[in-house]
């Protein structure tokens, strides 16, 4: 299960999406997460379901290997569907036991489930199409005007670049630590669901140790290469916009305008 997380995992392929400026990436991101919290009709979801699985394509990353992620969040997603349906007030659809459902609720629910279901394919493409070098730098590019509030640009820039790196690192980890306890006797899969939270609270002991003994090697490893970050160091391949930047700009426009456009003028039924 921990090695189907695919936020923060980078899959090289030979693709257009691959190529793009990892500031065109991450704008792009975060307009089209943005997107989904803006729209207010099943219509609007259906243009991000459109634009969203051309992205994929280009991207020529597996869709099997992007969706394969959900399956770690199910049961996230899945408590935020049940909350969004059982205690949203509105008109009575049916009732189940001293639960009703109402009409408002199922919109709701169902209208989360498809945000959080985008959101983190959406995030996924991002990290899986750019390397962590890319993304440290495209971050420090794009939070270069906090420099004048006295912001430590590069180093936050960094600090979420290793974070996202060191993801499935930590994932990779638990799973090995999982495996020694099962040899030695452990069971995690047992028991109700409070019976399955107090079986992991071993895991966290030898877990945070691992953590940071690997922060603490990474932290070694740059002050002996003399690593010093900010205004004069310089960079083998510096980002340089190009003409496929700008059409990905404009087309990022226009599916905001589009989902713009469908928000204020559709009106389905549902």
């Amino acid at each position: 299960m921990l090695r189907e997380i695919t936020l923060g995992q980078y899959y090289q392929a030979d693709s257009v999406i691959h190529k793009l400026d990892p500031r065109v990436k991450l704008i792009a991101t975060i307009t089209f997460i943005l997107s989904l919290f803006l729209v207010k009709n099943f219509a609007g979801y259906i243009i991000a379901a459109i634009f969203l699985a051309s992205v994929i394509k280009l991207s020529k990353v597996p869709f099997r290997f992007m969706v394969k992620g959900m399956r770690a969040i199910l049961f996230l997603l899945l408590i935020t569907v049940i909350f969004n349906l059982f205690l949203t007030p509105g008109e009575e659809l049916f009732s189940i036991w001293k639960l009703t459902v109402t009409k408002e609720g199922l919109r709701s629910a169902i209208y989360m489930a498809i945000r959080l279901t985008f959101l983190i394919i959406g995030s996924s493409v991002m990290t899986l199409t750019t390397t962590p070098n890319n993304l440290t730098d495209g971050m420090e590019k794009l939070m270069n005007p906090l420099k004048i509030l006295k912001v430590p640009v590069h180093e936050v820039a960094m600090m979420m670049a290793i974070a996202l790196r060191f993801i499935p690192v930590l994932l990779e980890e638990t799973d090995k630590i999982m495996k020694a306890q099962i040899a030695r006797g452990a069971d995690f899969e047992s028991g109700n669901l409070i019976k399955k939270a107090k079986s992991l609270v071993p895991l966290l002991v030898p877990l945070f140790i691992s953590a940071f003994r690997r922060a603490n090697d990474l932290a070694m490893a740059m002050e002996a290469r003399c690593y010093r970050g900010g205004e004069h160091r310089t960079k083998m391949k510096p980002l340089q916009y190009k003409k496929r930047d700008a059409m990905a700009y404009l087309a990022l426009v226009c599916y905001l305008a589009v989902c713009v456009g469908v928000n204020m003028l559709v009106r389905l039924p549902f």
